[in-house]
């Protein structure tokens, strides 16, 4: 999870613009689910401009982009993808506010989030063999070999092996990150998980005891 008091304190001391992408915060993080800005307290304000695809929390399509009335000023008459490209569609549109309107009638379904989140963080932290690299807070849960080989192809062969065997035994759909060539942050290899507030702990249990099943049969083997 990004550092963002960190990094707006870096913004008020060289006075550079700070952009945040909130597609996996918005909705998840915070006491009512505004993102990070409300999770490390800092004034929305303070943020230039806050970006955020509605294909997540809010269950719809299309995304957003907001920020002062001098930035979306801006945006209006410089976008060429506000003045060139289709509107979102109004049912798409209703369907965004509609989620939004739930998230702020009841906290029910963030608070079931979050507990969610640390039931399978705190399950997959005491399997032998991985590790969880992930924020204990974020729903997007990212796990590593314990003992990598320090090759990236091995490592993903190994982790496609648990992947596929927990789908073919398990009936648990799993799946290995991947990283472009071009990219220059080299990231690891990892199995991604996604936790919802719609899981059930059944759920999540059973996918705890099951990972670690296969993760020590198919290691064991090697």
């Amino acid at each position: 999870m990004v550092p963002l008091d960190e990094i707006i304190r870096l913004k008020e001391k060289y006075k550079f613009r700070v952009l945040v992408d909130e597609s996996n915060s918005f909705g998840v993080l915070g006491k009512t689910g505004r993102g990070l800005t409300e999770h490390y307290g800092i004034p929305i304000q303070k943020v230039d401009i806050i970006t955020a695809g509605m294909g997540y929390a809010l269950a719809t399509t299309g995304g957003f982009c907001t920020g002062s009335a001098k930035v979306v000023d801006h945006q209006r008459l410089s976008g060429a993808g506000y003045c060139f490209s289709a509107s979102l569609p109004p049912y798409l549109a209703s369907a965004a506010i509609t989620a939004i309107d739930v998230l702020e009638e009841s906290h029910e379904l963030l608070v079931r989030l979050q507990e969610n989140v640390t039931l399978l963080w705190n399950g997959l932290s005491q399997v032998r063999g991985i590790k969880v690299m992930s924020n204990a807070l974020s729903p997007l849960v990212f796990l590593q070999l314990e003992n990598t080989s320090g090759s990236f192809k091995s490592d993903s062969m190994l982790l496609q092996e648990i992947v596929d065997r927990m789908l073919e035994d398990e009936a648990v759909l799993l799946t290995v990150s991947k990283r472009s060539l071009l990219d220059n942050c080299k990231l690891p290899a990892g199995i991604q998980l996604f936790v919802s507030a719609a899981h059930k702990k059944s759920d999540l249990l059973q996918v705890i005891q099951s990972l670690k099943s296969v993760v020590e049969s198919v290691l064991d083997r090697k």
